[in-house]
């Protein structure tokens, strides 16, 4: 018996990974973050099986459903949103997995900052103005940010910053970053990426949070902050600069 843990992408249902959907189509028990995973997902569980939505369940009420499940020899689709790696709240059930002995995996899913970027026809690294992407959150109603990452400390970096779980925090957003990427920088705010009611507003940092406040939008969105935004002058990359060299392409000889 094993417990997978599956990432279920970030909303549309054909962005599961192939190996995520199988797992959901054999497990006899599935649960399910329904807060954030379509019930389109977990439809393709087999017929009989139990599906559960843990929206309303605690940690323990989660794990006595993966230990009952154990005893009874099934194996567990415990499907959560986006990429399990990244706020998905795995690890402490992991750790109550290892002391009961239970075996567990992890499948990766499509995050939600990978999949507001495609929704934007946006790299998030491009040469010279931005090669770094931090994914990060402020201190809201959860844990504290730990000590140096701050925004203002992440902002000295001038990266393109990917900001989970604080749309309700934008004013903040916008006095800790305005000092290193100026009043004017781009900010695009992903609301429900890949859902049929996706809406993306796009903004600066002076002029974002009224845009939000008049679109009432209070949760499940993404802020990302960044020059990388609309930007259209910039150098070509070097990967397929016809003069760059590199193992798989040597570089072309002009002849006389």
């Amino acid at each position: 018996m094993t417990v997978h843990f599956v990432g279920a992408g970030p909303g549309a249902p054909d962005l599961i990974t192939v190996r995520g959907l199988k797992i959901i189509e054999r497990c006899q028990v599935c649960l399910y973050a329904g807060s954030l995973v379509p019930e389109d997902v977990v439809a393709a569980a087999p017929e009989g099986a139990r599906v559960l939505d843990t929206a309303p369940m605690n940690l323990e009420e989660i794990i006595d459903e993966m230990t009952a499940a154990h005893k009874a020899g099934h194996d567990v689709a415990r499907v959560h949103s986006g990429d399990p790696s990244i706020y998905g709240a795995i690890a402490e059930q992991m750790r109550r997995l290892d002391a009961l002995g239970i075996d567990y995996d992890v499948t990766p899913g499509v995050s939600a900052y990978a999949a507001a970027a495609a929704e934007l026809k946006s790299e998030l690294t491009l040469p010279e103005i931005a090669q770094t992407v931090i994914l990060t959150r402020t201190t809201m109603k959860a844990s504290a940010m730990p000590p140096g990452e701050d925004l203002d400390t992440l902002g000295r970096t001038g990266a393109t910053l990917a900001i989970h779980l604080s749309v309700r925090n934008l004013k903040a957003i916008e006095r800790e970053l305005t000092p290193h990427y100026g009043a004017d920088c781009p900010v695009v705010v992903v609301y429900r990426a890949t859902w049929p009611d996706q809406m993306i507003l796009k903004g600066t940092l002076s002029d974002i949070a009224g845009k939000v406040r008049q679109a009432k939008l209070t949760r499940t969105a993404l802020v990302m902050v960044g020059r990388v935004f609309g930007a259209h002058e910039f150098r070509d990359s070097a990967l397929y600069d016809a003069a760059y060299e590199h193992v798989l392409r040597n570089r072309k000889t002009v002849r006389a």
